[in-house]
Parts: structure tokens; C-alpha cells; sequence
């Protein structure tokens, strides 16, 4: 990806930040000055006090040759899920807290943008999940994610029973509070505050993690990412509830079957050249100087 490629930035930015206008408004300025068109989604286009020219984020997907995320983990998580598929890279500047995935600084996003207009940054390959809820032989939900899919209830009072099969293969029956199958990029998220494994982001893998299970011998479980995994809700299933990223519940019922594999394509998500992952997991995670 080089300036003669790009034509079109979208942008996408959290929910109304005081920040935004000051951080954009510059940023349209200078990309006009290279010839290049800078799209708002409708969130970005409302805190600039102009909400006609925003465009869905389905729209600037398919619009936009870079994808420019200004927020945390979450607004790249929701922006993730829309892009994947077409193959759009993103580059993520940190305007949240923690922030393993934007690991840019803002003081680092015009930088970043020369780098990758020049062709100077490359795109780390993040693996999504595609999952499905059915119910009977229903397909009631279908959707990508980036860091998990969780199956819990939404009070903890009483345990959940769940079916694991692999591959057709009958694994094992958990009771617990709920359970986490994530990617190696998920593994810093829920997974991790369950007891999971971090898992580097190229290696080939899902984690399995139970949320408190009643057995001590339910432990954490990673498999290879061509693994077709089936969960089944057994017993009663009031307030159970399928979350995505974190960020979009469906609720479930009795039988209802959740089918998880490796969806098509690749995230292609732009990374600091100078830091390594384990430098960001030092930092993010307080691990200490050498």
C-alpha cells in the first residue's frame, strides 16, 4: 500500500468524545493536502456537527482503501467486524486505556500515516471467528468476531450446562458459569481474566477457557483453528446469553447449538514496526523492565 494507492481514508471514532473534532477537522486538512478523501461514519460525522455526510460503516467499508480507527479495543472490535471481510486494513490509534490492539499513540498518528502511505508499515493478519446460533435447524444469528465468543448468564447464581463437541467428536459436558472461545488475539481479553493461555496472534489456535467450572479438572483447552467446535445448551437455559466481542448479546434457549470455526479471510491490522508484541504485552500488562 503506497500514496498511489490510496485514494479514500474512513475513519471511525468512539461515541461523541470532546477530542474528536480536534483531532480530525487537522487531519481532513492535511489528507486534502496529499489528494486524498477522508469519510466519516455517522458517530464521527455527528461530534463534527455534520451528520449528513456520514456514511454507514458498512458503506465506508467497502468505500475506503484504508480504514483509520481513533478510540480503544472496543472501536476497533465493532469496526473489525464490518471490514474483515473485504480486506480492508486498519490502522488503530489508541485513544482509550489499555489497549493491546491500538497500540499506536496519538502522538504517533501522523507518523503512522506517512509510514503507511508510503508503504513503509505492513499489516499483521489477525484471525476472526465466524459463528452460529441454531436453533433446531434454524440459523438465528451469524456473525465475525476478532476476540471471543462468550456463552454465560447475564446473574451468575447458578451454573450452565454445556455440551463440547470438536470436530463431530463428543469432548466433554461442563457445568460451569459460562465459557469463552476465543482467538490468540482474544487470549489478553475475557479469556485471560478466566485463567486462559495468552496465545501469540500468528499462532493457529482457538482457546477454550470455562468461566469458574464445577469440576477443577476443566481446565483451559487450545486447539487448532481448523477445528469445527459445537456447543449445546443443556437443562434449563434462563437468561443464557451468547456475547460477541463483548459487544452484541443474543439470547438463548434450550437446545440451541453454537457452531464456531475459522471464518474466510483475515483482520489485517497495522502494527508500530519498533515495538514487538511482547513489548506491548510488557507494558499493557505491568510486567516489569528487564
Amino acid at each position: 500500500m503506497t500514496l498511489h494507492t490510496v485514494r479514500t481514508i474512513g475513519i471511525v471514532t468512539r461515541p461523541r468524545p470532546a477530542d474528536v473534532p480536534g483531532i480530525v477537522l487537522p487531519l481532513r486538512a492535511w489528507l486534502q493536502e496529499r489528494g486524498i478523501q477522508l469519510l466519516c461514519d455517522h458517530e464521527t460525522a455527528k461530534t463534527l456537527g455534520s451528520p449528513a455526510v456520514g456514511v454507514s460503516r458498512e458503506q465506508l467499508a467497502t468505500q475506503s482503501d484504508l480504514m483509520l480507527v481513533l478510540g480503544g479495543d472496543g472501536t476497533l472490535l465493532s469496526a473489525a467486524r464490518e471490514v474483515a471481510a473485504l480486506g480492508t486494513p486498519i490502522l488503530p490509534i489508541n485513544l482509550g486505556s489499555l489497549g493491546f490492539l491500538t497500540s499506536f499513540t496519538l502522538d504517533e498518528l501522523y507518523p503512522a500515516l506517512e509510514e503507511t502511505l508510503a508503504g513503509h508499515l505492513t499489516a499483521s493478519e489477525r484471525t476472526m471467528l465466524l459463528t452460529t446460533l441454531v436453533r433446531g435447524e434454524r440459523v438465528v444469528d451469524e456473525q465475525r468476531v476478532l476476540n471471543d465468543v462468550v456463552i454465560n448468564k447475564s446473574a451468575l447464581a447458578r451454573m450452565i450446562e454445556l455440551r463440547l463437541s470438536i470436530d463431530g467428536t463428543f469432548v466433554c459436558r461442563y457445568r460451569s458459569d459460562g465459557l469463552i472461545v476465543a482467538t490468540p488475539t482474544g487470549s489478553t481479553a475475557y479469556s485471560l481474566s478466566a485463567g486462559g493461555p495468552i496465545v501469540h496472534p500468528a499462532v493457529e489456535s482457538i482457546i477454550i477457557t470455562p468461566i469458574c467450572p464445577h469440576t477443577l479438572s476443566d481446565r483451559p483447552l487450545v486447539v487448532r483453528d481448523s477445528s469445527l467446535i459445537e456447543l449445546c445448551v443443556l437443562g434449563d437455559s434462563e437468561s443464557i446469553y451468547l456475547t460477541l466481542d463483548g459487544q452484541k448479546g443474543v439470547p438463548m434457549e434450550s437446545g440451541d447449538r453454537v457452531r464456531i470455526t475459522r471464518a474466510p479471510g483475515c483482520l489485517k491490522l497495522i502494527q508500530p514496526p519498533r515495538k514487538s508484541y511482547y513489548e506491548i504485552l510488557r507494558s499493557k500488562l505491568k510486567w516489569g523492565d528487564v
